[in-house]
Formats: structure tokens, sequence, C-alpha cells
């Protein structure tokens, strides 16, 4: 591939050519804990150096610097793309079409965070350099995809800032939809289940019986407490969901161990026990306001365990600690009833040819309105009660 243009913005080999004071003085402009753990640099190099991107695997980091008077104002997480997989913004149906038509695809520019549905910036400035910052970045993304006769360009997870300057940039906005749970100042999970409508309250607390009535032990492990048994354990179970949904596994075991060594405090586990037996468990990452829910797995079925586990625990932990929110990542209706509702999430894309750049902006379009018609029938489907009345009452 080519460098980019203006000459100030250039692709580096990778995220460890660049100094990680550096890349997270602009993922994590303030310091203190990462509002989004998934853009600092530790991360992104575990995904690297893990072998979970890179060569064979369809995930060439490349990521992209925008430099002024020598120092580094702007920056993007870019990879370059032979396939559409681990993205969870579906455009596997515009390959397809832009193939049938004798075009060429693959391969595509990513600015993303690998694996990982998670809305963060994609666009990375240094305060007091956001217009420029982001403009510059576009542009040069931009050139380096019609520079290298690529056929797209696609910023996933993007914030709702950013995509709100998609058309300006020069970008097609794109929404999709996934499911957060929002604390309304809860004082404990009760005063969450308060909220609801008499039949759902009840149903969540029988389930989190079944689920707490098998004998396990379920902990709580973040920091020191995690170990590297706990992450032999967990690798089972990720191993086994990575099979049953994508034939296997994006992430290495070298994974993992770059958590334990560099990411243990960001990492929130539930872990459940047959005894001394780790049977399941549910991967977290703790942000500054939100807990991220990320991997679940299993060895051994047990009744309504993946849902406290992956929901009412996260719920738990995020009263307890003051947390605004959590995202319980990609998909996944269920998650309603469970009291998490859907919200709009972005991304915004560039396609080569312009042609097939109409025919996308057409489909976005109708996509749009079909998303936003979807979320709002599903927020009136929600658990939560709507006022007083008979079936709210004394339980």
């Amino acid at each position: 591939m080519t460098e980019a243009a203006p000459d100030e913005a250039t692709l580096a080999e990778s995220i460890l050519d660049v100094a990680p004071a550096d890349w997270d003085a602009l993922a994590n402009p303030g310091g203190g804990r990462p509002a989004d753990p998934f853009l600092t640099h530790r991360f992104l190099a575990a995904l690297e150096t893990s072998g979970s991107v890179g060569p064979g695997t369809g995930w060439t980091a490349r990521p992209l610097l925008l430099h002024r008077a020598g120092h580094l104002i702007a920056a993007a997480p870019l990879y370059l793309k032979s396939h559409s997989q681990g993205e969870y913004i579906f455009d596997h149906g515009w390959a397809e079409a832009y193939g049938r038509a004798g075009g060429r695809y693959y391969p595509k520019l990513q600015v993303a965070v690998p694996f990982t549905p998670v809305t963060g910036r994609r666009l990375l400035t240094r305060p007091g350099h956001e217009a420029e910052g982001r403009a510059g970045l576009v542009q040069a993304l931009c050139q380096i995809a019609a520079g290298n006769r690529l056929s797209s360009l696609h910023i996933t997870f993007c914030t709702e800032d950013e995509a709100a300057e998609a058309p300006t940039l020069g970008l097609m906005p794109r929404i999709s939809q996934q499911f957060h749970w929002h604390n309304q100042g809860y004082g404990c999970y009760e005063d969450f289940l308060a909220t609801l409508a008499s039949r759902k309250r009840k149903a969540l607390r029988r389930e989190r019986e079944i689920a707490n009535g098998h004998g396990l032990t379920i902990q709580t492990l973040t920091g020191d407490a995690l170990r590297p048994e706990h992450w032999q354990a967990f690798w089972a179970f990720y191993q086994d969901t990575g099979a049953r949904k994508w034939g296997q596994p994006y992430l290495t075991r070298a994974f993992f161990d770059a958590l334990q060594r560099d990411m243990r405090d960001d990492v929130l586990l539930f872990l459940a026990c047959d005894g001394d037996r780790p049977v399941a468990g549910a991967l977290n990452f703790i942000g500054r306001d939100c807990v991220y829910g990320r991997y679940w797995g299993c060895i051994e079925d047990y009744a309504c365990l993946h849902f406290e586990l992956c929901y009412h625990r996260a719920i738990d932990w995020a009263i307890a600690h003051g947390l605004p929110r959590v995202e319980a990542g990609a998909q996944g209706e269920h998650k309603l009833a469970r009291g998490y509702l859907p919200v709009a999430t972005h991304s915004m894309h560039w396609i080569a040819d312009p042609g097939f750049r109409a025919a996308v902006r057409d489909f976005l379009q109708r996509e749009a309105a079909a998303v936003g018609e979807e979320i709002e029938v599903m927020t009136a489907y929600g658990p939560f009660r709507r006022g007083p009345g008979p079936q709210d009452g004394a339980e």
C-alpha cells in the first residue's frame, strides 16, 4: 500500500510502531481510567502481539497517523481487510452485489476495533484539533482507498457526533442498533426491579433464583484477583462459544495472556464453579462510565446461568460501582426482557464506484427508517411499567 497524502499523514506498520503515550494521549485525553478500554494502545497491541490480527487473519493493521510540526494530532485504528468477518456491521450483501456486477470488493479499509461491537471514537484527535484532525484523517483515508484502487472505506461503531459529520466529510452514515442498560441512580438491583411491570419483575426474580440454585459458586474477579488459571478456564469457554458462533474463535490463547499481563485492571470476569471446577464465565471490560459485556462461554449447561452471568451480574456491578451504563454487545432481543433497551449505533462508509455508491446510499436511507421504527417498537415493548396500576401492586 502507498502512503497517504498530505505528507503529514502516514501509515504505520503496526500499533507497536506508535509510542503508547502518544496514542493514549489521543485515545484517552486527560488520563485516568479510559472511557473506552478497547481504544487503548495496550488493547490494540494485545490483538497484534497475540496473532489475533495480522498475517493469515484477514486483519492487517495499518494505523493512520496525522502529524503537525512533528507532533501527533490525530490517528485512526485502521486495518486492511480481506473479508467482512469480526465487524458486526454487516456488508456481506454489498460484497456479493459488487462481485456479481464484476467488481472486486476485497480488500477494503476498515477503521474499527477488531471483533469489538462497542461504540467509541474512531477519529482520534488531540484536544483543540478536533475539526481539522477529523477532516485530515478522512481525507487521508479516502486518498489511501482511491490511490490503492480499493472498493471502500468503513468506519464502524463510531460515535453519534462523528456520524453527524459524515455528509460534510463525504461519507455515508449508517444506523444499526444494539441493547444497553441504563442506570437511573439505583441503589441496588431491587430498585431497578421496582421500575419493571409486575409480571416482568417476577420473571426476573425467578430467573435469578434458578440460576443461583444450582449449587455453583460465582466469583467476581478483577485486577490482581485474576490468575493465569482463570484464563485457562475461560479459554475453554471461549473456544466452545467461538466454534458455535463463528466456526473458529477470533482471539488466540495468547490474547488472554496479554490481558492478564497488561489489562487485568480493565477486566471484570464472572466465573461460575462447581466446587473447584470452573464451568462457565462471562468476560467484561470496565470503562470510565460503562461495563462492556464481551464474551460468554460454558462447558456445562445450567438453566438461566447465561442470563445471570452476562446480564444480571453486570447490572449488579454497575449499580454497586455507580456506573451509568452496561453495554451487552451485538444483537440479542432476549436482552430486552432483562432491562436492556435498544439504542442506535453508528458507522460511516465511502464507496469508490459512483453507481454502487448511489445504490448503497439508497439502501442506507431505507435501512435507517426501518431501524428507527424497530427501535421505537421494541422500546414500547420493554419491561418497564408504564405507570401505577393494579399490575404493579404488592407482590
